[in-house]
């Protein structure tokens, strides 16, 4: 026998996310764990994170706790790491004058550490959900199998251009250039 998921409103969706101990995306109604992360994984964002906020100083950057709003998309979901420049826009969710929940509208740039798990959603449905934000300016994917970071940056007209970064190079991140070899560089053991 199989079931269809039923309908769970936004509201809903966002009280239960503020009790769960498990990230979950909400799409259209239909709710979806999400895969947990890595040692590497979290290694990785956690580099990435301090970079771009120590030289986007301009800008809020939002570690994976910071849900996104996807409006065209009726998608609801956590990025690795958000980036703000400019006023931050969010919808807040409230009842009886209670918080439930909040989640952005306008990142700049989106970046994704990737996982056997996860890849083809970050490359395929999770992009095409994200080209729909008109403010998104570049999505970067960090590989965790090999020095490697993408980002896909959105031209004035047109496709949206590709750059691949390895090793002893580097990547141009909302304007700032950032080292291949430092975002992978481990903390050193004293």
């Amino acid at each position: 026998m199989h079931l269809v998921p039923s309908y769970v409103s936004f509201e809903d969706f966002l009280d239960a996310e503020q009790r769960s101990e498990t990230k979950h995306e909400w799409l259209d109604g239909v709710i979806y764990a999400m895969a947990g992360g890595s040692l590497e994984h979290s290694r990785l964002a956690s580099n990435v994170n301090t970079a771009l906020k120590t030289a986007l100083t301009t800008c809020d950057v939002f570690q994976s706790d910071a849900m996104l709003y996807i409006r065209a998309a009726k998608l609801s979901t956590y990025a690795d790491i958000t980036v703000v420049c400019g006023a931050v826009e969010s919808q807040k969710v409230e009842r009886n004058g209670r918080v439930m929940g909040e989640a952005l509208l306008n990142p700049t740039v989106i970046v994704e550490v990737l996982s056997d798990s996860t890849e083809e959603y970050d490359r395929g449905e999770k992009f095409a959900h994200y080209m729909t934000i008109p403010s998104l300016k570049e999505y970067v994917l960090v590989s965790q199998a090999t020095p490697k970071i993408e980002v896909f940056r959105r031209p004035e007209r047109g496709h949206w251009l590709h750059v691949v970064a390895r090793a002893g190079e580097t990547v141009e991140i909302a304007g700032r250039s950032f080292s291949v070899d430092a975002i992978y560089r481990r903390a050193s053991t004293a």
